[in-house]
């Protein structure tokens, strides 16, 4: 059983960073790419970043230049460093995984965590 579980949501005012954190566990033979996904209140949700086993990422351009994906390929864990915060980044956060396990090649997703950045 894979599991991803993510940390590091809160409430910051906008201009603040926040960095969140997502580590996945389990019967895990491979992780190729990871990536960062976003849902605000009455939208759907939407990819913010994705970084691929070797280290190449590509972003969103709403968040482009604001927000770093980074990845520690030893802790099966990817990081997602968001500065310059807006009241628009207020959304629930996704981590998301392709991951090789027991069961072959299959997309993961963590439980999501709420980041609100006030005005």
């Amino acid at each position: 059983q894979v599991q991803l579980v993510e940390s590091g949501g809160g409430l910051v005012q906008a201009g603040g960073s926040l960095r969140l954190s997502c580590a996945a566990s389990g019967s895990i033979f491979s992780i190729a790419d990871m990536g960062w996904y976003r849902q605000a209140p009455g939208k759907q949700r939407e990819w913010v970043a994705t970084i691929t086993s070797g280290g190449s990422t590509n972003y969103a351009n709403s968040v482009k230049g604001r927000f770093t994906i980074s990845r520690d390929n030893a802790k099966n864990t990817v990081y997602l460093r968001m500065n310059s915060l807006k009241p628009e980044d207020t959304a629930v956060y996704y981590c998301n995984a392709y991951i090789f396990g027991p069961p072959g090649w299959s997309a993961y997703w963590g439980q999501g965590t709420q980041v609100t950045v006030s005005s």
